[in-house]
């Protein structure tokens, strides 16, 4: 089955298939990819090593593991809560203090499968005035497979 028709076919069936990475990263039109890059300039990001410092010895880091939730039920990095990215700005709130005195320096560490979905939540966090921010830039798949904390 070729993409258009796949695409036609989900359109008309409202119905969302979770994708590979690897699916994924090659349908993506070049303004995404330009959108996802714009927000990797303006934000921090750590790899594998430095991020899995953070899930040994969180503090008070929050990990937000911004997938969707049949995602994060597959399978995620210990201690991450599930805030799919198009929630955030929303239910981020839940986690940071009370609405009215939020914790807005607290460090939070926001993951998906491949870091896409991450920088954009980093920055849409960002803009919404958190100071401490950072996108988890990795394939959750190769942290998986080569023995990193896992829990299903």
């Amino acid at each position: 089955m070729n993409g258009r028709m796949l695409v036609f076919l989900v359109a008309v069936s409202g119905v969302a298939l979770p994708l590979s990475p690897l699916v994924s990263a090659q349908t993506l039109p070049p303004i995404v990819t330009q959108k996802i890059q714009a927000a990797q300039k303006q934000i921090k990001m750590i790899a594998m090593e430095e991020y899995r410092a953070v899930v040994d010895h969180p503090g008070e880091a929050l990990i937000v593991d911004v997938r969707e939730p049949q995602e994060y039920a597959a399978g995620h990095v210990p201690g991450a809560v599930n805030i799919p990215r198009g929630v955030l700005e929303f239910q981020i709130w839940n986690h940071v203090g009370s609405p009215a005195a939020p914790q807005m320096a607290r460090p939070i560490y926001l993951q998906c499968q491949s870091g896409n979905r991450a920088s954009l939540a980093a920055q849409s966090l960002a803009e919404l005035g958190f100071t401490q921010t950072t996108a988890v830039v990795m394939s959750l798949e190769e942290w998986r497979k080569s023995g990193q904390p896992f829990v299903k």
